[in-house]
């Protein structure tokens, strides 16, 4: 019985020193350097492309409702002008017609179109 208590505290020692030993590998002097090499401006930046893929989104969404698309159940997720339309329609015409009205909006580079037939009631 104490065999096996002693074999196990020393697998167990020995795991954390491995694991000890390996931390400094994977961080090393990179991590410091490519925190301080980022400035206050980005993270203004990251805010601002955010800012503009939800403008984008929106816009989306009302060039859909304007165009006679049931927009209730439709997701329009911007990144980049990259659009992606994720949801249901009620009618299997709206799918590519949404597809075609999102392509058209301004500042949508491409659209990837997952909309589903979701009749209503179900």
């Amino acid at each position: 019985m104490n065999v096996i208590k002693t074999l196990a505290l020393a697998s167990g020692t020995l795991m954390v020193a491995i694991s000890v030993n390996a931390w400094p590998q994977t961080g090393g002097s990179s991590a410091p350097s490519t925190q301080s090499n980022m400035s206050a401006g980005e993270g203004t930046n990251t805010h601002a492309t955010k800012q503009a893929n939800r403008a984008l989104s929106k816009k989306v969404l009302g060039t859909l409702s304007k165009g006679g698309i049931k927009t209730s159940g439709v997701h329009v997720i911007a990144k980049g002008g990259a659009v992606v339309l994720e949801g249901s329609v009620p009618d299997p015409t709206q799918i590519e017609k949404a597809g075609e009205l999102a392509k058209g909006v301004q500042g949508v580079t491409s659209v990837k179109n997952s909309l589903i037939l979701k009749e209503e009631g179900q």
